[in-house]
């Protein structure tokens, strides 16, 4: 985390940026000289010392993961391709709909998708939304539009327009909560407003932050916003990989197994309103699912 220190040397105070991570069982720190007194600008000083962290400890990697995937793509065969993007929408529409509660297993899903097989006794709920929301992977793969409340309300709309056509493509005008979370949205009247400052810093951003950066942090807000009555982890997570995908990064699965650490990671960033927190998380994890990409020497942090 990073915190602001202060040093006090005889009749002097001197004032630091710190920020502390665990890495192969060792704690290590980074400092910011800021002066004897506490900068007017202390915000935006604390994100150009997490760039610099983030550029030091994650972003060259990331970067060398895009490099050799996109060197892959070009010498795999079309239909090869192909199917690993059909293996990948399997897989992510299993995980997405199955951390909100779909019954569908991985091979009821499997089933479903590839060969048009419905499961017995499965909700046909699930086995709507899993449809739809392969169909809508697919779209958004193509979707030349770039993120926009039109954007969101138009997936939303996709994905339950056959099950909960009540809130599909819908903002919500009601308070929810968050099942398992001491994390309240916020209140209805300021949902609208939230989308509009969310996009406008989308707009600021979109062009200067690191994609795999600006990818997670579009998760992050959109579910804190929670501009929907249900859905939003999924529209989240979909509009993450629209980012990626447009910005030829690797697309994220997080697989189901993984939901504890991610909803904790979600959870501790929303409450504290510290956004390292769950782009650590992200960026622990896409280096995992994507160490494939990465020499065999690089070391990976154990993924949560």
């Amino acid at each position: 985390m990073t915190v602001i220190r202060k040093k006090v040397q005889g009749k002097h105070t001197y004032y630091y940026l710190e920020h502390s991570f665990r890495e192969a069982g060792k704690v290590h720190k980074k400092e910011k000289y800021l002066g004897k007194s506490l900068p007017k600008n202390i915000e935006d000083l604390k994100q150009e010392f997490m760039i610099g962290v983030y550029q030091e400890r994650w972003f060259d990697k990331l970067d060398k993961i895009k490099s050799e995937f996109l060197k892959q793509e070009k010498t795999i065969p079309k239909s090869a391709r192909d199917k690993e993007t059909n293996i990948f929408a399997i897989k992510y529409t299993y995980d997405t709909n199955r951390i909100e509660g779909s019954t569908l297993t991985l091979r009821d899903t499997a089933d479903l998708l590839e060969n048009g097989i419905t499961p017995n006794s499965r909700s046909l709920s699930d086995v709507k939304e899993a449809e739809a929301h392969k169909n809508v992977f697919y779209e958004m793969l193509d979707y030349n539009k770039d993120l926009s409340l039109n954007t969101i309300l138009y997936f939303h709309k996709k994905l339950f327009e056959h099950t909960k056509g009540d809130i599909a493509g819908i903002i919500r005008s009601h308070q929810v909560a968050i099942s398992g979370s001491s994390f309240m949205p916020p209140f209805p009247a300021e949902v609208y407003p939230l989308l509009m400052e969310f996009f406008s810093w989308y707009d600021r951003n979109k062009d200067k932050m690191h994609s795999v950066q600006l990818a997670a942090l579009v998760h992050l807000k959109l579910v804190t916003i929670h501009p929907f009555a249900d859905g939003n982890g999924r529209i989240g997570r979909l509009m993450m990989n629209f980012v990626l995908h447009r910005h030829d990064f690797p697309m994220l699965n997080i697989p189901y197994e993984k939901r504890t650490g991610y909803y904790n990671a979600l959870e501790k960033s929303q409450r504290k309103e510290d956004e390292n927190k769950f782009l650590q998380w992200v960026f622990k994890r896409y280096l995992y699912e994507n160490k494939r990409y990465l020499k065999s020497n690089t070391r990976i942090e154990k993924a949560g």
